[in-house]
């Protein structure tokens, strides 16, 4: 063991925690022989330390009915996973990972003081100044979509058939402390809602396809991959009626397209009414339609991958100096929109196609620009009282001025 990889875990003898991978180094010196073995968990290094004879080792475990974490996990894979889209497959395996410390436990055994001992663990692990620079592991904020991740296997695990025996009388191990527990930094001053002005200063900037690719994400509300996988069959524009029925999936690593799925991410297809100016858009790519093909959106009849794709919204993000980055502002930005033009979440449903309240709320929540916007009228306000309130005060006093109060009506009198 390089010492200098490692550094020593508080109150815990014998043990070392990797600088780099987060796993745990220990060591056992038994008859003058010193042991050691590497673990993923601290819990499991503190067992090994506990119960290690110098031949063999078990990990000393309560009885439990219950299957563990790794268990529920593997089969909400089997059973679950084909229902969702390719990229939230990947996302949620991606925030399992901090997850495997704790996956050889019994559901049952995952209890809240369990939940925060975990936490601390990895706030530790994230706080370290290797993890606070760069990019990627340094960038971490917090530990709130981990915790979602073990919420939603939990409540998958009290929903499913597999396990339902098992889980009746369980209850959620993570709670709102876990959250707060979960803080390492502030979140980055990052814009999601692009505004109308920007908007259009941004499509400027954009080449002709992916600027008519982006006006035509942003008047539809839609998804980027549901814009790119737009099929030519799923538009009527006699009628102005287009349906979001397919989406393009691309490789989480590669950003290449991989197939066309015939339902978007929530897997039910959403009627749009043609505007004027989505019919501007249309009959422009109508001029690129080739036969046999189906896309509205191609490079020479093949799809548009989110590389290219990003590239381009990253180009003409940075010439227009618009202060938004990434591809989903726009689809934010007109839930915004919506709802400051429609006055309510029933206007934002509509447009983006969610079936949650909760989530249109988050698409369409007030930002900076709001507090900007309603400062400026409430200080408005003000000036106005303060200045109706300064003209009554000099009316108010002009009305006195040929008043002769008693005080000195009756010093004049008596000299």
């Amino acid at each position: 063991m390089g010492r200098n990889d490692y550094k020593k875990l508080k109150g815990a003898p014998g043990i070392y925690v990797n600088n780099k991978s987060g796993h745990y180094y220990a060591e056992k010196r038994i008859k003058g022989k010193l042991h050691s073995a590497t673990f993923v968990s601290a819990y499991k290094a503190k067992q090994w330390r506990k119960h290690f004879d110098g031949k063999s080792y078990k990990l000393a475990t309560v009885d439990s009915q219950c299957s563990t974490l790794k268990e529920v996990w593997e089969v909400m894979q089997k059973v679950h996973f084909p229902t969702l889209a390719t990229s939230t497959k990947d996302i949620w395996k991606r925030r399992y990972k901090l997850l495997e410390t704790i996956e050889h436990l019994p559901m049952d055994q995952i209890t809240p003081s369990k939940i925060t001992e975990w936490t601390q663990y990895w706030v530790s692990i994230f706080s370290q100044d290797d993890y606070q620079s760069g990019r990627g592991k340094a960038g971490r904020c917090n530990l709130n979509n981990e915790l979602n991740m073990f919420v939603s296997i939990f409540n998958w695990y009290k929903q499913s058939e597999q396990f339902e025996k098992e889980a009746i009388s369980l209850t959620n191990p993570v709670k709102t402390k876990h959250k707060k527990l979960g803080f390492i930094k502030p979140l980055p001053d990052k814009r999601k809602q692009i505004n109308l002005k920007d908007a259009f200063l941004f499509f400027e900037f954009l080449k002709p396809l992916y600027r008519d690719l982006a006006m035509m994400q942003f008047y539809c509300a839609g998804r980027v991959g549901e814009v790119a996988g737009m099929q030519w069959s799923n538009i009527d524009l006699k009628n102005r009626r287009l349906m979001i029925k397919h989406t393009c999936v691309w490789d989480t690593s590669t950003k290449m397209f991989i197939e066309l799925k015939g339902f978007p991410k929530n897997r039910e297809a959403r009627p749009v009414y043609i505007t004027d100016e989505i019919m501007d858009v249309l009959n422009r790519r109508l001029a690129f339609r080739l036969p046999a093909n189906d896309y509205v959106f191609h490079v020479d009849g093949a799809p548009l991958n989110y590389g290219t794709i990003q590239i381009n919204y990253r180009e003409g993000q940075r010439k227009s100096g618009v202060p938004y980055t990434g591809t989903h502002i726009l689809r934010h930005g007109m839930a915004k929109l919506a709802r400051q033009v429609g006055g309510g979440l029933d206007a934002v449903l509509a447009m983006t196609g969610h079936k949650d309240l909760k989530l249109a709320d988050h698409y369409s929540k007030s930002t900076e620009d709001d507090q900007k916007e309603f400062s400026q009228k409430i200080m408005e306000h003000i000036r106005k009282m303060k200045l109706s309130d300064a003209v009554k005060s000099e009316v108010d006093n002009s009305d006195f001025e040929n008043v002769l109060s008693l005080r000195k009506f009756k010093t004049s009198t008596n000299n």
